[in-house]
């Protein structure tokens, strides 16, 4: 490897472990503030927003099998059955072809 490549990877590793710094830093300014109350809800917004922009543009069956996994997730609070039983509801909808 040149000492290019060499430069490059010192530099990604900077940069890098620069982000991570700054995350922490800012993180523990962010938990001292009176914001500090938007970070409960931030893991489930960005769980909710990564499902939403993954349903876009997506056919009746997947929409159909999200509704009824949100329902599942709502009545049981469990993930391992709202996952298995939203699986199992989209794999019946493809197999009658609905």
């Amino acid at each position: 490897m040149t000492a290019s490549h060499w430069t490059l990877i010192l530099v990604l590793a900077i940069a890098a472990f620069s982000i991570r710094a700054v995350g922490l830093f800012a993180g523990d300014k962010i938990r001292a503030s009176r914001h500090a109350w938007m970070l409960d809800d931030l893991p489930g917004l960005i769980v909710v927003s990564l499902v939403a922009a993954s349903l876009a543009g997506q056919p009746l069956q997947t929409w159909v099998a999200a509704t009824i996994a949100c329902a599942v997730a709502l009545l049981t609070n469990h993930v391992i059955a709202t996952m298995c039983i939203g699986v199992l509801v989209y794999a019946g909808l493809v197999w009658i072809r609905l």
